[in-house]
């Protein structure tokens, strides 16, 4: 098993475990990622918009067989005026878990982050998954108390913007 960046032949793999991830976290009824859309966004935009780790066991006709994935991107600059690093999906497929896949894709983020300069890893787990809460503890995260993550739905994006507030 190595951890390595995503490749464009990694793209169809890669997107099978996202939409594992948003059955698993009971948001498939919004997902709309395509292929093509993985590859404008990781490939084609400089910078792209995304970067992503995967563990993958490479395979004897040069293939490889991706286990897991963590998707990424960098905020530039925050109030300590250093990056962070922002986990946007780590999932490891059920035949790749228990062999500390998890632990290696978190590990690759904090290379990367080290090696980028950035203050900060963060990243979101819902309440409900205790699993990957206890996961996260053992690697020394903390849950951060203090912040509530908020959001605005398309619509209400929409209902914003189209709001006369002179």
């Amino acid at each position: 098993m190595v951890i390595r960046k995503l490749t464009e032949p990694d793209i169809p793999q890669v997107l099978a475990l996202m939409k594992e991830l948003a059955i698993f976290e009971q948001y498939i009824d919004v997902f709309a990622i395509t292929e093509a859309d993985v590859r404008e966004h990781g490939f084609q935009r400089s910078p792209p918009t995304f970067s992503c780790f995967v563990a993958a066991e490479p395979q004897p006709d040069g293939t490889s067989v991706i286990f897991g994935m963590l998707v990424y991107y960098i905020i530039p600059y925050t109030a300590t005026a250093t990056p962070t690093l922002f986990i946007k999906e780590l999932f490891v497929d059920a035949r790749g878990r228990g062999q500390g896949i998890g632990t290696w894709l978190m590990q690759a983020a904090a290379q990367e982050a080290r090696r980028l300069g950035c203050g900060a890893i963060k990243w979101q787990v819902a309440d409900w998954n205790t699993e990957g809460r206890q996961f996260y503890e053992k690697l020394g995260a903390q849950a951060n108390p203090t912040w509530i993550d908020y959001a605005l739905s398309a619509e209400a994006i929409q209902a914003l913007a189209d709001r006369d507030s002179r």
